[in-house]
């Protein structure tokens, strides 16, 4: 097959719709597919063009074998209504131009992955041009998780964005979605479930796997050799609400043998390095964004894996990525999150639930975590198995190859 891959985040972006649009593309390659990646310019989530990257209006590469073209985007550090709506939009202008302009000769599908949304629209776009299947993948149901978030609160937009949200599922021969809360949603919504296809988050368990030369190397450069640490790898979000783990610190100031670790950037960080600066934390060690390729030595670097997400309804039907980083990595999870993650951790026996936004609960949790060391060893191995078993890269690249096939 030739495929016309869009997805507007892709490395060497970190994140997780960067790393499964990347591996997803990657392991198709491998396959004997050819894979045309149209993206943005690098900048995501400071708003601020890589250096390499400035002032390009298109560029083109190839990257372990997928032909990737980055296009421009109006960017900014300044995350507002207006901002964001430039940057989804300047997106979806010019992907639609690379995809008619720049991805010329046969292709046979068309696949594209949201949100951001405008990248449906994008799809949408070439697909009527170009005449070929459109395979739209969900990772997140947008906008209603925008108007949850209070994101987008404005009924004009809201309806424009339900139109457009409509469009691509009509649009789509396929839907590929991530979680079985999206799955069952859209059944409600109207949608045959012979058009849907379920390909959950995963991991790649050969890149992602413990280190402990690593543990020794970076708990001894952090000064952190004989403490327990906790760890939370990821975007500095609005959903994440790690004010809850600022909280939870705050309770834990005492035990002196307890630190956490915060890894990442994201919109609200200023706002969680403020709060830390506040409260005059120090068992809370906030470190910039790392290269996916090292992440596997943080987490090797702790004891258990912080997964938390806003309380939030919505957020019942999520399955965040990193809980599957964690796990390949043989760490035990603490996760704050309710629903079809918990039901996942529970059948893994990879962890131990907290409520969400409930730093109290946090913190007696993580103390009895930091108690059963064989617990948590039991618990880490029994997550790497499962997720070696059911949610490997590799796998699910499979799932999406067959779905693929399927749409022609």
């Amino acid at each position: 097959m030739r495929i016309l891959y869009f997805s507007q985040y892709f490395p060497p972006e970190i994140g997780a719709t960067q790393t499964r649009a990347y591996e997803m593309a990657q392991n198709l390659v491998i396959m004997g597919h050819h894979v045309t990646m149209i993206s943005e310019v690098p900048n995501h989530p400071k708003g601020i063009i890589h250096s390499g990257y400035r002032g390009v209006v298109y560029q083109r590469r190839v990257l372990d074998g997928i032909d990737v073209i980055r296009v421009w985007v109006k960017t900014t550090p300044v995350k507002n209504f207006r901002s964001r709506i430039l940057f989804y939009t300047s997106y979806m202008v010019n992907a639609s131009a690379a995809s008619l302009l720049l991805a010329r000769g046969r292709y046979d599908l068309i696949y594209a992955t949201s949100p951001p949304l405008f990248v449906g629209a994008a799809a949408l776009s070439t697909n009527f041009v170009k005449r070929i299947p459109f395979v739209f993948e969900v990772r997140d149901l947008w906008p209603e998780s925008a108007v949850a978030l209070g994101e987008l609160s404005n009924p004009r937009y809201i309806s424009w964005a339900n139109s457009l949200e409509n469009s691509c599922y009509r649009g789509a021969r396929k839907i590929v979605v991530v979680t079985k809360g999206i799955y069952q949603r859209l059944v409600e919504r109207g949608i045959h479930a012979n058009k849907l296809a379920l390909i959950p988050n995963g991991a790649n368990t050969t890149l992602f796997q413990y280190r402990p030369a690593s543990r020794l190397r970076l708990r001894e450069e952090l000064y952190i050799d004989d403490k327990f640490v906790a760890i939370y790898a990821g975007i500095f979000g609005i959903a994440q609400g790690l004010e809850t783990v600022v909280e939870a610190a705050k309770i834990l100031r005492d035990n002196t043998d307890v630190q956490i670790i915060m890894v990442g950037e994201g919109p609200t960080k200023e706002l969680i390095l403020n709060l830390i600066h506040r409260n005059q934390l120090t068992n809370i060690l906030v470190l910039p964004e790392q290269p996916r390729d090292v992440i596997p030595d943080y987490l090797s670097t702790s004891d258990v894996a912080l997964i938390p997400l806003r309380k939030m309804d919505l957020f019942k039907g999520a399955l965040p990525s990193k809980i599957f980083d964690a796990w390949a990595c043989e760490r035990p999870i603490l996760l704050s999150i309710d629903g079809e993650a918990r039901h996942v951790m529970e059948r893994a026996k990879g962890g131990m639930y907290t409520p969400p936004e409930d730093p109290v609960r946090m913190a007696e949790s993580l103390l009895s975590l930091k108690n059963a060391h064989r617990s948590r060893e039991e618990m880490g191995k029994s997550g790497r198995k499962y997720t070696i078993e059911h949610h490997s890269r590799n796998s699910m690249a499979k799932k999406l190859e067959a779905v693929l096939l399927e749409s022609l």
